[in-house]
């Protein structure tokens, strides 16, 4: 029977999907003493298909310092960012709006982002998802 690995950190890493590099992550990864390389490997692998998104990932690392990645589902802001089609969201929310989105366009980001909230629930999930759009500056219309 297998003994189990003891667990030393878990740290959470937020990059850009398909881009890893030493250059990016080394600053957060280095303390954690895990595989800079070997990590930049499974979380380009992992992440290829959401390239233009940053991906969040959760880092077991154990005591061997070897490691489990688990990818989680791009950013609230990365989808909205890419449904509006802006670079980045308002300067002054509330103030002054950068994009009008649709309440369509709304409930599929909250589709997408529903298995990674803490809510089972699609109109509940779709108030989260419009108040991450207000702070960013986005209108929400019917």
């Amino acid at each position: 029977m297998a003994t189990k690995k003891k667990i030393t950190r878990v740290a959470k890493i937020q990059a850009q999907a398909g881009a890893a590099s030493p250059a990016t992550v080394g600053k957060d990864l280095g303390p954690l003493g895990v595989n800079i390389i070997e990590f930049c490997k499974q979380y380009n692998a992992a992440t290829q298909d959401l390239r233009g998104h940053v991906v969040p990932a959760v880092l077991t690392v154990y005591e061997d310092r070897t490691f489990e990645l688990v990818v989680k589902m791009p950013t609230t802001a990365s989808l909205l960012r890419q449904v509006a089609a802006i670079e980045k969201g308002s300067p002054r929310p509330g103030a002054q709006s950068v994009a009008v989105i649709s309440r369509e366009q709304l409930r599929e980001v909250a589709r997408r982002k529903l298995p990674d909230l803490n809510t089972a629930d699609l109109d509940q999930a779709e108030k989260i998802i419009a108040g991450t759009a207000r702070s960013m500056g986005l209108t929400v219309r019917d």
